[in-house]
């Protein structure tokens, strides 16, 4: 007999012994699939963002048919349609999601700061923090290589004049952005109520704040003193709202010296938005 045709005769056997004993092994070995789970992270978005606060959709869903958990309402991206389906699959009362959206704490555009040396290297926030806290002249600054944009599965996050900024419309307030930011800013706003943001995150004094951008917080309290809500306090430097406290008065907007406040109204972004 031809030693070729042996040769492949001898490896056809094998690799059907192998096969054999693969498929073998896997029906042995094959861990049960509770259906419940799998019913439940179908219905899921599948992105794996962690902001339900398990590892990702296969965790939620576990905990979920397991009864580890009955929050049916944790899937930001999935909304409150999502957590009506978990609830008709497990039985438990379905949740309302309170519908919010990201915001970039920062108006550190190229009109407003400026740049303190030259970078060349990795093209990206992470990297570029580990110099000198990045080329912008703000070290607390948004730093316009993206690293938000890239981990946003719905493209929902654009630069704009060297800023970080976020469609209120796309956004599905998973927070991957919120975690891939070495800033630390951007927050997560309700969407459907007016609320005031301070839109800096510059801890330097006032005076360092003005060298480094036109719109940096300079810690001089007048927001704190004109709120009559408490919703204002002051942390390492720089103004915080409690947005559960805001009530959009609008008052610490129009006392800011530098205009590092804004009344951020997402369902007028978002009408603005459909209407272009």
């Amino acid at each position: 007999m031809n030693p070729i045709l042996i040769a492949v005769l001898i490896v056809s056997a094998l690799g059907l012994l192998a096969g054999l004993g693969l498929a073998i092994a896997s029906a042995i070995m094959a861990v049960p699939v509770d259906e419940k789970t799998e019913k439940i992270e179908e219905i899921l978005p599948g992105i794996n963002c962690g902001a339900c606060g398990y590892s990702g959709c296969a965790g939620y869903a576990k905990a979920l048919a397991d009864g580890d958990e009955s929050d049916t309402a944790l899937c930001s991206p999935g909304g409150t349609e999502v957590s009506v389906l978990i609830a008709r699959i497990t039985g438990l009362a379905a949740g309302e999601v309170m519908p919010s959206a990201a915001v970039v704490l920062c108006q550190g555009s190229n009109k407003n700061t400026g740049d303190k040396l030259v970078y060349v290297g990795v093209p990206n926030c992470k990297m570029a923090t580990q110099l000198f806290s990045g080329q912008r002249q703000c070290n607390y600054g948004c730093l316009g290589f993206g690293d938000c944009v890239a981990v946003c599965d719905y493209g929902a996050i654009h630069i704009c004049d060297g800023v970080a900024r976020i469609n209120p419309l796309l956004c599905k307030a998973c927070e991957k952005c919120v975690a891939a930011c070495p800033k630390g800013l951007i927050e997560m706003m309700p969407l459907y109520e007016a609320k005031a943001a301070v839109l800096c995150n510059n801890r330097e004094k006032g005076a360092v704040t003005r060298k480094q951008c036109k719109t940096g917080c300079i810690s001089c309290t007048r927001c704190v003193k004109a709120c009559e809500f408490d919703a204002i306090t002051m942390v390492d430097g720089v103004a915080k709202i409690d947005y559960h406290k805001c009530t959009a008065c609008g008052e610490c907007v129009t006392v800011c010296p530098v205009k590092a406040i804004d009344m951020i109204d997402m369902q007028k972004m978002i009408e603005r938005a459909k209407a272009q």
